[in-house]
């Protein structure tokens, strides 16, 4: 720090100390201004503008460095002043004392945090380089937010100081006004309803403050589409995408009577009856049955042998969808009220949806948009990929004839499920991640476990390799993929890419609007779901962050709801409690944060892991591996996260979700009586662990000493003589001892 900063600081340090050390804040009370109340209206009648002078001189001091006492000044000016004057006064004061903190804390800590944490940063310097002006009057208008805090968190921005300080003056405008005329009540010293009107203002301002932003923010968004309006809406609501979360959001908005549209240009039921959920998992049973089959000498069975044709297995997948499809079909949401258009949408107007139909185009007026056009499978340019073809998860359901060399590209989720299924049907499968380990948003020791199973069933799993290009060959397809700077080539007869998955934003009409994508190009939203329309809201694959089903389903309830009744109440979307699993066999499951998130963002966390090896149901059902890991906060039991890896886990998993979901600890769920034997029992034996880990040795030597005095083994004087030799000689018998105590 140069000895400018240096300087600066000392000043500030001396300032802020000696307010307290002398205590200075007692004359910023009301006691004291009651107390000093008519000698303060004598010289101010006698000396008007020397008074103003030292009120704004001392008003300015005061928020420059922070200190509190603002808001009593505030009242007191409207007692000294009146409103007129107390109002000019205090805006002006209150103003600059705003930009003298603004200038100090950008001197002497915006370079320091920006080169520090600037790759975070990025985006709120984005978006304030973009709409900084609003954003900070949005924050001067809303008074809940703490007048320093804005004040010192603006400087480390790139807003302008000028911008910085007309906003502020025009933002807090509104504020100064209700407690400076809050303050002329005060100055009667009795209770009037003028003082009454002034406090339940003050009381609500936060609303109206809101509202208001609200309204000028609509207006200024709405303000090239007001000939655009339609006299009527033909609908409360139009959804597009009858996936997951366009069918909730339609059944919901049924449900409360409302006229609704669902527009869908391909399948009703989405990726997840379609092409997703639904058939992945009916073609992983299929494979998990000839797995069971391939160890059937584990369970005492001398030879076991199928035979099957991978038509028919694909068949039975079809079937599965056939099964399932009429929960999502035009029959059943027809039947609930809403109305089904087939064809491709596009919102021409914050209130019109232009569907192509098969009989032509149709034009729906609505109040109201949901946005849930889904996502679709990732394809990188990679050299060649076109030229040797390749399946997704979108296409590999056609396929009726079994690839005997399978490349699956990507070690997430969808292509570690579908690799170990097509290797168990018989393919033999390369599977090719560029990164160092599969389901990389998993603790490295789950990585680990699930590749070691891959291995072990043939499949040839290949991490921290890129592919580069593809190529044919005399015929043959080859991947050529670069592992430690030498290229690794990969022959195969079929071409599996699994790389995650995209929003679709494309063609709907969004760009004309102005309705932004993120960085991973889903609709940009706020908290409720809420494009820059009001009226327009994105939810499921299409507005992320998460891309399940379940997520998809929790957030179309909001989206609809806020959609239908936020102008009576809106509520934000609640992500705190998230699961998901990978059926993966074994599988992996896991809520909250895991432990290598929590040493990423430095949270304080304590791990406990029951080995599941150890339970006797899995023991029976030759299950016996994995395990259950929790994370819980230091020093109590509540619950950050836990991961589960093993039969069954994405069931398992249920417990914890609901502890955490409710509040529950790790004492709840030890004091849950679980079925024996079953695979839920883990869940308590982990509970059980976090216990015993929570008693010191103090504890444990006390309870073996008194133990022992209770039989009559020595004196009860002799029990601390005894404690202090069991703690100084810091035995760990007595947890061991414990160990299988709740078994």
């Amino acid at each position: 720090m140069d000895k400018k900063k240096l300087a600066l600081l000392a000043v500030i340090a001396a300032a802020i100390a000696a307010f307290f050390v002398f205590d200075l804040k007692q004359y910023l009370t009301l006691e004291f201004f009651q107390a000093s109340r008519a000698k303060i209206d004598a010289y101010y009648a006698a000396h008007p503008l020397q008074t103003i002078a030292i009120y704004f001189a001392v008003y300015i001091a005061v928020t420059a460095l922070s200190l509190p006492g603002a808001a009593l000044m505030t009242l007191a000016g409207g007692a000294i002043f009146g409103l007129v004057v107390g109002t000019i006064v205090v805006s002006f004061a209150s103003s600059i004392g705003a930009t003298l903190a603004f200038l100090a804390a950008r001197f002497l800590l915006r370079d320091w945090v920006q080169g520090r944490f600037g790759d975070r940063l990025k985006p709120l310097n984005e978006g304030i380089a973009k709409e900084g002006a609003f954003y900070l009057f949005a924050l001067r208008l809303v008074p809940i937010f703490p007048f320093w805090l804005i004040n010192l968190a603006m400087a480390l921005t790139p807003i302008r100081a000028r911008t910085f300080y007309w906003v502020s003056q025009l933002g807090m405008l509104a504020g100064t006004i209700v407690y400076v005329y809050a303050g002329t009540q005060l100055g009667q010293f009795r209770v009037s309803a003028g003082l009454i009107v002034a406090f339940v203002l003050l009381g609500i301002f936060p609303l109206i403050a809101k509202r208001t932003l609200a309204a000028v923010k609509s207006r200024r968004v709405y303000a090239k589409w007001k000939d655009k309006r339609p006299a009527k809406y033909d609908y409360n609501l139009v959804v597009i995408g009858a996936g997951s979360a366009g069918l909730v959001s339609a059944y919901i908005a049924a449900a409360t009577k409302a006229k609704v549209a669902l527009v869908e240009k391909h399948r009703m039921g989405g990726d997840c009856l379609n092409t997703g959920c639904v058939p992945s998992k009916a073609l992983i049973r299929s494979a998990k049955l000839l797995s069971h089959i391939a160890r059937s000498k584990e369970f005492g069975i001398r030879e076991a042998r199928a035979d099957f044709d991978f038509a028919e297995v694909m068949e039975r997948v079809a079937r599965v969808v056939r099964t399932v499809e009429p929960h999502d079909s035009v029959e059943r949401y027809t039947s609930l009220g809403v109305e089904c258009v087939e064809g491709s949408a596009k919102i021409t107007s914050p209130w019109t949806v232009e569907v192509a139909t098969p009989n032509g185009k149709k034009t729906l007026a609505t109040k109201n948009i949901v946005i849930a056009a889904g996502a679709r499978p990732f394809v990188p340019p990679i050299p060649g990929i076109e030229e040797v073809g390749y399946l997704t998860s979108d296409t590999v359901w056609n396929l009726r004839e079994l690839p005997k060399r399978l490349v699956v590209l990507g070690g997430g989720p969808i292509g570690s499920e579908l690799t170990q299924a097509f290797a168990r049907l018989g393919s033999q499968v390369t599977q090719v991640e560029m990164l160092p380990g599969l389901l990389i948003r998993e603790d490295p020791e789950v990585s680990e476990i699930v590749q070691r199973r891959f291995e072990a069933e043939g499949i040839r799993v290949l991490v921290g390799h890129k592919a580069k290009r593809f190529a044919v060959e005399g015929g043959e397809k080859i991947l050529i993929a670069e592992y430690e700077g030498h290229d690794v080539r990969i022959p195969f007869d079929a071409l599996l890419v699994a790389v995650g998955r995209i929003a679709n934003t494309e063609g709907y009409g969004l760009e004309e609007l102005g309705i932004g994508t993120t960085k991973a190009r889903t609709v940009e939203t706020d908290e409720y779901l809420q494009t820059i329309y009001p009226n327009i809201y994105a939810c499921g694959d299409v507005a992320g962050p998460f891309q399940f089903t379940h997520t998809a389903s929790h957030q179309a309830w909001y989206a609809a709801v806020n959609a239908l009744f936020g102008s009576f109440r809106r509520f934000k979307a609640d992500y705190r409690v998230i699961p998901w699993s990978t059926f993966t066999d074994p599988e992996v499951a896991r809520v909250g944060l895991n432990e290598s998130e929590a040493k990423a963002q430095n949270v304080p966390h304590a791990v406990t892991v029951y080995g599941i090896d150890d339970l006797d149901r899995a023991i029976a059902d030759g299950e016996a591996h994995g395990f259950v890991k929790v994370l819980t906060k230091p020093g109590t039991d509540r619950i950050l996260g836990a991961t589960i890896v093993g039969e069954h886990a994405g069931d398992l998993l249920a417990e914890y979700v609901l502890a955490m979901k409710h509040g529950l600890g790790m004492n709840k769920i030890l004091g849950t009586i679980h079925i024996y034997p079953t695979l839920a029992e883990a869940n308590k034996y982990a509970a059980g662990n976090w216990k015993r880990a929570t008693v010191t040795q103090g504890q444990w030597a006390f309870l073996a000493a008194f133990q022992a005095w209770r039989r009559g083994a020595f004196g009860f004087g002799a029990v601390l003589g005894k404690v202090g030799a069991l703690l100084r000689d810091k035995r760990p018998a007595y947890a061991a001892e414990a160990k299988h105590s709740l078994r």
